[in-house]
């Protein structure tokens, strides 16, 4: 790892006061010299103060939301690498530097800490469900084989860091990211990492139902815009099927009747309405996915003279 280089651990706080002191001193003891960056979501229980304490510098969001906490993050701190960790001491503080050694070597702009449970507790059954529908959706929209979406330990770079939208407000937040790095052909890389549940007196944040719809949602709407020639598409072959099966029987009259009359009229109506609506969205899926391209090059020329 590049000994040189600014490193920045950027913790979301809210509520963690049974643990945001170890997770401080756990990285300020792995990262000397690294800035331990807590970023306070609107704690009432006395985090901000026991990070200060322990010698973090303490940012302070009003928005609840770890979306916005990211976004934040991503604004305030500058870094050449960048280490996000969640402040519930779950995760392993001295997996950090096989993480940052993946991405100070430019194997990957951003490398996850993949999740390996130490304890059987450190799961729970839905999550582990809905983690493995998240999984199989994000690696078929993206193209990848990734082994964990929703992990909150992540490594990496400036360019990530300064070109990476974040428009999530919540726990979906790691799985935009990691869409938006796929679309914009960032490459990720995964290393395992211990996970651990949480200490006792430490209560998560997330919720099961909640906010497992909200990562299905923001898969659907990443899909419609990151993939829209498939999208749309897609949706054109389901009007154009139905328009031809509407029309078959107008199509028929017009073979079958003497001087091609069409009894089938309404049907007729219908089959070149649903065929219209067919070529409109394929028209549109074009034409998002060229500003797609358009973008992707773009961001591609942005990036290179930064």
């Amino acid at each position: 790892m590049d000994t040189t280089a600014n490193i920045a651990v950027l913790i979301p706080c809210h509520n963690e006061q049974a643990t945001i002191a170890k997770v401080v001193s756990d990285f300020r003891r792995e990262l000397p010299d690294a800035r331990i960056c807590v970023f306070d979501n609107d704690s009432t229980d006395g985090s901000a103060d026991l990070a200060r304490e322990g010698g973090a510098e303490v940012f302070y969001e009003p928005r609840l939301g770890k979306g916005h906490v990211i976004e934040l993050m991503l604004e305030t701190i500058d870094a050449d690498l960048y280490v996000m960790v969640d402040g519930d001491d779950t995760y392993d503080a001295s997996s950090v530097h096989a993480l940052l050694e993946e991405v100070s070597a430019g194997r990957a702009a951003m490398c996850v800490g993949a999740r390996v449970a130490s304890e059987s507790e450190a799961f729970r059954p839905m999550h582990v469900s809905g983690n493995w529908l998240v999984r199989k959706l994000v690696n078929r929209l993206g193209g990848a084989r990734l082994s964990d979406i929703l992990s909150g330990y992540r490594v990496f770079n400036r360019r990530v860091a300064k070109c990476l939208p974040v428009l999530s407000s919540g726990f979906e937040v790691e799985t935009e990211m990691t869409i938006q790095m796929l679309f914009l052909r960032m490459h990720i890389t995964e290393l395992p990492t211990p996970y651990r549940p949480r200490p006792e007196g430490s209560r998560s944040k997330l919720r099961t139902c909640r906010d497992g719809s909200r990562v299905l949602w923001k898969i659907f709407t990443l899909f419609r815009q990151l993939k829209p020639l498939t999208f749309f598409g897609l949706i054109a072959i389901v009007f154009f099927l139905l328009g031809f099966a509407a029309g078959v029987p107008a199509i028929h009259d017009y073979l079958t009747l003497p001087n091609h009359e069409v009894k089938h009229v309404p049907l007729a109506i219908l089959s070149v309405g649903l065929m219209l609506i067919s070529a409109g969205n394929l028209f549109l899926g074009v034409l998002l996915h060229s500003l797609n391209w358009r973008f992707i090059e773009l961001h591609n020329v942005l990036a290179r003279r930064k």
